[in-house]
């Protein structure tokens, strides 16, 4: 019926309905399988059946049940057996190396056996049947400790999980899994202690120096499964505990701690106990227990002895929490209640359903209400602030020193501040449980009871508490260091009302500019629609523009989209006649009639209007304009063209185009409102303004005709304005009103005896003391290699870089270093004879910033520069310049050590500019060698093959390909030539190529084989070493350039890299750090 092999032996039991449970011996088949062939083949063959032959033997036969033995299984540790059978029982039974024996019959089924197996990590037995329930017996008691039943279906098969508490059952309707006892530990954190439970044993972890110490011996609860302590609660002020337990019914002991506790662990003092669903301590020499039978609160002291009774606060209070000094939270279905133990009153309540732990921030003043999937943040009178809902189950929690609350799900770490915006720190494998969080270090228990320490990035929730508390400097502080980026940050913000902020994160332009409109940045959004470039967007801008008066962007975002009905509707409100007249051109060359006559409209130019209108072949219309405004001559032009047609003039008046009440660059009609980012966002945005040349350019493309929006037109007027108003403050009488004051003839001349005393008790000149050097203030402050080689201490540099980059060779860097040094400094020449001053520059030098700021010196090296030199080193390689594009490559690579940035997107540019570099070399060095031994046919195919496997930009990757293909057709290995046919034209090259490609594979493979054997496997992935010029495959042992991450041969190690020729291949680093970022 059922079989199993032995965990650690060449066993295998059987059950069988022929009433046995047997015990095989198949070590047979191991020696077999471990046998020379020669020894096989002197074996006779076995037949069909699995056990026929003499390669195993029965080594038991356990006989006792009375019906057919469904199963039977191994312990995984002990040399026991258990069975079970239609007979309703199970059986135990012990073996030895010469015989095995039954120990003991459980009983308690009252059906068939079906299934029956040890736990993987407890004492325990665990069995099916088919009377619909599963049993689990006490292996050391034989006894049933705990049943479980289904209503209708029977039970067929049990699983155990071999690592972890977890037990799977089949029944007739699918199947279940669940667990037998609870595996979250008991623990109270105090101070700077965690006191927890672990295998019947209470340890103290501090967590300032990371010791673990046992401190007593704890028995168990009770027989059985689930009877581990559930709660535990410590009473600092008389170092003792309370354990709950669900043993019993409930159960609590009370036990104090010995002050003389060797930490060996091996003091058992004796505990109070006595029954309850729950207690905990409610002062210094006091503790509540919960009495369900009775339905009162029990006030004991420390003697276990009750000193006062009272009455729960509601009939369906099942749990009781502390709550500080004479408080208590008492949990019932659907609420907690706040209950005060000295007045016996409730004062406070509040709606949170299935609470199952509370968790207290450290002073007290705050509250975290756990359930199963919902989060309730109050605070210590129990008034709600927030409710966060889970998907998955809330395992722990704790709050941080800036009362945020950090909990643990299933499978995240989370967090959520006071107004209840919440969100994901770290994804975990396995449940954790929070006991504390001291900055940046969260620490937890996992479910072993084993104490962990996990970093936690808390700079997203920093953040956000600091918009929350609208504490304006550290937000400032957080843009600057530029530690957040992502969607999520954006959207945040967006939702909180901080536009201004999130322009601050956003890179994408489409992006950038609907933030930029939506605060009202108007600066930030023009240069987000110049790089964007579509005319929905100028249209957005214009609005926006116009909303806040800004015409000048208006005029230039109606030039941009050709909205000329706008763009001369403006130039009318905005008084500008010259714009106007010009308009009135463009509207003729493009022929638009409608645009000619709102124009000279708009100018007042009847003449102008009248040849429109004459024009257009409105005869009528355009005599009576003439005739209304009294152009007599050209009303009389026209009369004889309406052949005696001519209407009648009713009176009228002169139409002129109203005058500008402002006369403005623009107009002060709305003020937006400046973010407290707008420092930074100026600066960032310094090249947003209309630059007059830019727009000038622009209005070529609208015709020769349209001068577009000359600011310098607008700046004659405004620097007459500004003349105008010098002149005009003379005659004013506004301002301080700062009045000459009359004071007393002595003092005014200054003889007073304050004056006398001063002039006495002046004594000789004292020189103040000299400064600290700029230099030794950047040595003090830098973190990063190129910062200290900037500031000219050179000793650390070195040290830095070696135990950083494992840098060991420093004569190449010797001219990057003192580049970099002299960089950092000028020179100013002072008067003759006296030397010139040498001053240190700082890069982020701020005539407004505090004394304490950090000062960090002027960098020689950055990404533009390198990504220049990048871009002339692929232009080399294409060029067929292999020796002077290598020397280009190893620049960069002995710049990068001295680079310094400032982004964490900089950092990771940097480290990509140094792979690129790398495997340009390495392509480089293999090409060069491959010229060096053209006199070796085999040697120069395998190079050329190993350089298609470099990883080049696709145009270089190209030219490898076409270089290979050419050279194995030569040398008549016309398989591998084809390789190369195909991964060329995965390349798309041009049409030439493709068809030389095309035309060489159609030879290649009418002769598919390769004369010369070359070491070269296309199929497997590889590493060329650039000293033995072998390739490394995949699973093949290596060295490692500590620097660039080269791979070489094994025998390589202790050599200098060639690649740069700065470290020892085999050498150890800790990685690249460029910016101080890296060493927050």
């Amino acid at each position: 019926m059922s079989a199993s092999f032995h965990p650690k032996e060449d066993l295998v039991v059987s059950a069988s309905l022929d009433q046995t449970v047997r015990v095989w011996d198949i070590g047979g088949l191991r020696k077999k399988s471990v046998a020379p062939m020669e020894d096989i083949l002197r074996i006779p063959q076995m037949n069909a059946d699995l056990f026929g032959g003499g390669d195993t033997s029965v080594k038991y036969v356990l006989e006792g049940h009375d019906r057919g033995v469904n199963w039977a299984s191994f312990h995984p540790t002990l040399p026991l057996i258990v069975s079970g059978a239609d007979d309703r029982q199970v059986k135990l039974w012990r073996m030895n190396d010469t015989k095995a024996w039954e120990v003991d019959t459980l009983r308690g089924h009252v059906n068939n056996v079906s299934c029956v197996i040890f736990h993987a990590k407890q004492d325990i037995i665990v069995s099916n049947s088919e009377d619909k329930s599963i049993r689990v017996w006490d292996m050391s008691k034989r006894s049933g400790v705990q049943t479980f039943k289904r209503e209708h279906d029977r039970f067929w098969v049990l699983a155990s999980h071999p690592e972890l508490n977890v037990l799977a059952a089949g029944h007739d309707s699918g199947m279940i899994v669940f667990k037998l006892e609870r595996e979250r530990p008991a623990y109270a954190s105090y101070g700077n202690c965690l006191y927890y439970i672990k295998d019947r044993y209470l340890r103290c972890f501090e967590y300032s120096t990371g010791r673990d110490n046992p401190l007593i011996s704890i028995k168990r609860a009770g027989p059985g499964v689930n009877q581990g302590p559930r709660s535990l609660t410590y009473n600092p002020a008389e170092n003792a505990i309370l354990v709950c337990s669900d043993a019993e019914g409930g159960i609590y002991e009370l036990y104090n701690i010995p002050k003389d506790s060797n930490g060996r662990g091996d003091v058992q003092p004796d505990a109070m106990k006595g029954s309850a669903s729950s207690a905990v301590f409610v002062a210094r020499n006091r503790f509540a227990v919960l009495d369900r039978n009775s339905s009162q609160i029990l006030i004991k002291n420390l003697q276990n002895e009750v000193t006062k009774k009272c009455s729960l606060p509601g009939s369906s209070v099942d749990t009781i929490f502390y709550a500080g000094t004479g408080m208590l939270l008492c949990k019932s279905e659907d609420k907690m209640i706040l209950f005060d133990v000295q007045q016996r009153k409730s004062i406070g309540e509040v709606s949170a359903p299935m609470v199952k732990y509370v968790v207290w921030s450290a002073d007290m003043s705050n509250v975290a209400l756990l359930s199963k999937h919902a989060i309730v943040l109050c605070n210590k009178q129990l008034q709600q602030t927030c409710t966060v809902h889970e998907t998955i189950r809330v395992k722990s929690g704790a709050w941080d020193d800036n009362g945020v609350f950090v909990y643990t799900t299933l499978n995240h770490i989370k967090y959520c501040l006071p107004n209840g915006d919440n969100g994901i720190i770290k994804t975990l494998d396995v449940p954790l449980y929070v006991t504390r969080v001291f900055g940046s270090i969260l620490f937890c228990l996992d479910r072993e009871g084993k104490n962990l320490q996990i970093p936690l990035d808390s700079t997203e929730y920093l953040f956000k508490l600091a918009l929350l508390k609208r504490q304006f400097d550290q937000v400032l502080g957080m843009v600057r260091s530029g530690q957040l980026c992502g969607q999520s940050i954006i959207a945040y913000l967006k939702d909180k009302g901080f536009p201004e902020v999130a322009l601050h994160f956003v890179q994408d332009e489409a992006s950038r500019f609907d933030l930029a409109v939506e605060c009202g940045n108007i600066e930030v959004a023009l240069q987000a629609a110049q790089a964007i470039d579509k005319k929905e967007t100028w249209h957005r801008l214009g609005v926006e523009a116009l909303r806040q008066g800004n015409y000048q962007i208006v005029e230039f975002s109606y030039q941009k989209t050709k909205n000329f009905e706008r763009l001369s509707f403006l130039y009318l409100i905005t008084g500008n006649l010259e714009k106007l007249s010009k308009m009135l051109k463009i509207a003729e060359m493009r022929g638009d009639v409608m645009s000619c006559f709102h124009n000279s409209l708009y100018l007042g130019d009847v003449r102008a209007r009248v040849r429109v209108l004459e024009d257009a072949g409105l005869l009528q219309l355009a005599y009576l304009t003439a005739k209304t405004h009294g152009l007599v001559e050209e009303a009389e032009k026209i009369a004889p063209e309406l052949e005696g047609n001519v209407p009648e003039v009713p009176g009228g008046k002169l139409m002129l185009p109203p005058q500008p009440i402002v006369k403005e660059e623009n107009w002060p009609l709305l003020s937006v409102s400046k973010g407290m980012l707008d420092g930074i966002l100026a600066e960032d945005s310094a090249a947003y303004e209309i630059d007059e040349e830019e727009v000038d350019a622009a209005g070529a493309a609208w015709g020769e005709d349209l001068d577009l929006p000359g600011l310098a037109d607008d700046g004659e007027d405004e620097s007459q304005d500004m003349a105008d108003a010098e002149e005009g403050d003379e005659d004013e009488d506004d301002g301080w009103d700062m009045e000459d004051l009359e004071l007393p003839a002595d003092i005014a001349s200054g003889e007073t005896d304050m004056a006398v005393d001063v002039g006495r008790d002046q004594g000789p000149y004292v020189a103040p003391s000299p400064g600290v050097p700029a230099v030794q203030k950047w040595v003090q402050k830098c973190s990063v290699a190129g910062e200290l080689a900037a500031a000219g201490d050179f000793d650390n540099t070195m040290k830095l870089l070696n135990r950083q980059l494992g840098i060991s060779h420093f004569e190449p860097l010797k001219p990057y270093f003192l580049d970099a040094a002299n960089g950092s400094h000028v020179s100013l020449p002072t008067v003759s004879g006296i030397p010139s001053l040498v001053l240190g520059m700082e890069r982020n030098w701020d005539a407004e910033a505090p004394a304490g700021r950090i000062q960090r010196p002027s960098i020689l090296y950055s990404l533009d520069v390198l990504e220049e030199q990048l871009k002339k080193g692929y232009k080399l390689v294409t060029e067929g310049k292999f020796a002077e594009a290598q020397k280009v490559f190893t620049t960069i690579i002995h710049t990068i050590p001295l680079l310094v940035v400032e982004t964490r997107k900089e950092v990771d540019d940097a480290k990509e500019l140094l792979r690129i570099s790398r495997d340009y070399l390495i392509a480089l060095r293999v090409e060069l060698k491959r010229k060096e031994v053209k006199d070796d046919p085999k040697l120069v195919a395998e190079l050329a093959a190993y350089f298609t496997h470099c990883n080049l930009q696709p145009i270089h990757s190209s030219l490898s390909l076409r270089s290979a293909m050419s050279i194995f057709y030569k040398l008549k290995n016309y398989n591998t030539a084809a390789t190369f046919c195909r991964r060329l034209l995965e390349l798309n090259p041009p049409s030439k190529i493709a068809q030389q490609a095309r035309q060489v594979l159609l030879a290649c493979e009418k002769t598919p084989s390769d004369a010369v054997a070359v070491d070269y496997d296309a199929r497997n992935p590889f590493d060329i070493c650039t000293l033995t010029y072998k390739p490394i495959y995949r699973g093949n042992k290596y060295a490692e350039c500590p620097f660039t991450g080269a791979r070489f041969a094994p025998e390589c190690k202790g050599q200098v890299c060639p690649l740069g020729g700065l470290t020892r291949i085999g050498d150890e680093g800790t990685g690249l750090v460029c910016s101080a970022s890296q060493v927050r």
